[in-house]
């Protein structure tokens, strides 16, 4: 996402410089040939209620965006209100407290640093440039999400610019339902949400990271290995294989092994990867670090340069996997044979929730998750590449409990993300706060139902 210091300004289809607004608010180089009618560039809450009540008096749908880094583009829309909320990134820390409100365009990297200074933590998005807006809505799979919980379950309140063009504050304890829509609605959410009020974490005193590099000829012993014991591993490491054609110190197609690991002491994250080292498969892999100490600033901006490039025409899909990875092998590997080139990449995610979450919207997911990233720079590769991720994970729909919302292809592959009744519920409290239907929900249908 383009951000700009300059006062926002109000666009209209016919405005010079229209297109270039509207496409700069997505981190994608893909054009979707989508437009709305008026992009909007708010600069303040005042703003927003604003537009929100003008779209009201002008009968325009609203869709909006804080951070851009929907794969599937989803705020640009045919017709309608566009809310661009990228100047809306404030930041106001309690350290006593323990306590943060933040804009939705507060970004998750400059947030943590800040937080850093305190020895405080929140479980902010992997990519530093990411928007906590649209993160936080989705669920949030943040950084040791394992051990502290989705993101979302850390949002103790939002302010937020309802259909009406009111201002609201939602919690537990007032105006209830919003605040548990807003915990996994993701784009399909029915508000402007202006503040969130988060709750902050002790920060773990160490932070690292260990890798394994192999070629991709040991693919299947390699997966096979990682759900065999991705049930063992410690809830502070965030075990991961990322299928990509440049891996680490080879430069070549192969099987990057990572784990991060945040803890209390290096003695205990030294044990936490220990399964990396005892692996029976260690003697095939091209390379095995030792555990190198790491900020989290220096793991999300090295991961930003491999998996979150800027100005590259992205095409994601994903998908929560329980069952073993033995059937999903051989589409695994007919999906990596045909990879496009760099910086497309595949994601596997040792998951393993726990038995309970708090009550909210947010109720899909597995114990492993795997997702297509396809990227490129060419708009001539995309004929050739555009349906790679999705084909693929098709394939694969047998294996699958269903999408997480922060990797969604809803436009092209509807699929599930949240549990039949959670469905049910959040559509009957749309019904209800926004009756003319003014917000944009999700694109496409989901399991047989309107979106």
């Amino acid at each position: 996402m383009i951000r700009s210091n300059d006062r926002g300004i109000v666009l209209r289809r016919d405005n010079a410089g229209f297109d270039a607004a509207v496409l700069g608010t997505s981190n994608s180089a893909c054009d979707p040939g989508r437009r709305p009618d008026i992009l909007v560039q708010a600069n303040d809450v005042f703003d927003v209620i604003a537009a929100v009540k003008q779209a009201g008096q002008q009968n325009l749908k609203i869709a909006m965006c804080s951070g851009g880094h929907s794969w599937a583009q989803n705020h640009i829309r045919n017709g309608g209100m566009l809310i661009d909320l990228s100047r809306l990134d404030s930041m106001v820390i309690d350290e006593r407290g323990k306590r943060a409100i933040v804009g939705p365009a507060c970004l998750g990297g400059p947030l943590d640093e800040q937080l850093a200074k305190l020895g405080l933590f929140f479980p902010i998005a992997h990519g530093y440039t990411v928007g906590i807006g649209g993160f936080l809505l989705q669920g949030g799979f943040g950084w040791n999400s394992r051990a502290v919980g989705l993101a979302c379950e850390s949002v103790v309140g939002l302010d937020i610019v309802l259909a009406d063009g009111s201002l609201v504050h939602a919690s537990e304890e007032e105006n209830s339902d919003l605040f548990w829509a807003a915990r996994g609605a993701g784009p399909g959410f029915f508000g402007v949400v202006v503040r969130f009020h988060l709750r902050l974490h002790p920060r773990p005193k160490f932070t690292g990271l260990k890798i394994q590099v192999f070629r991709m000829k040991h693919l299947e012993e390699v997966m096979r290995w990682a759900d065999r014991v991705g049930r063992e591993v410690a809830s502070s490491v965030e075990f991961q294989i990322v299928l990509n054609r440049k891996a680490i110190g080879i430069f070549s197609h192969g099987i990057e092994v990572c784990a991060p690991v945040l803890a209390e002491t290096r003695s205990e994250a030294l044990e936490a990867v220990s399964f990396i080292d005892q692996s029976p498969i260690r003697s095939k892999a091209s390379f095995t670090s030792p555990l190198v100490p790491m900020s989290l600033r220096t793991m999300m901006k090295s991961a930003e340069k491999v998996v979150l490039l800027p100005n590259v025409r992205w095409y994601a899909d994903n998908m929560w996997i329980d069952d073993t990875i033995e059937p999903v092998l051989p589409v695994l590997r007919r999906a990596v044979d045909v990879q496009p080139p760099a910086p497309s990449h595949a994601l596997w995610l040792n998951w393993n929730p726990p038995a309970h979450r708090p009550d909210m919207a947010f109720s899909v997911e597995g114990r492993t998750y795997l997702a297509l990233y396809g990227g490129w720079k060419n708009a001539s590769d995309d004929a050739q590449h555009a349906t790679w991720a999705m084909d693929h994970m098709r394939e694969l729909e047998p294996y699958s409990r269903g999408i997480q919302l922060a990797d969604e292809n809803t436009g092209r592959r509807p699929a599930r993300f949240l549990s039949d009744k959670n469905m049910a519920r959040l559509q009957q409290i749309r019904a209800e706060r926004d009756p003319q239907g003014r917000f944009h929900s999700w694109m496409g249908h989901l399991a047989g139902q309107a979106a």
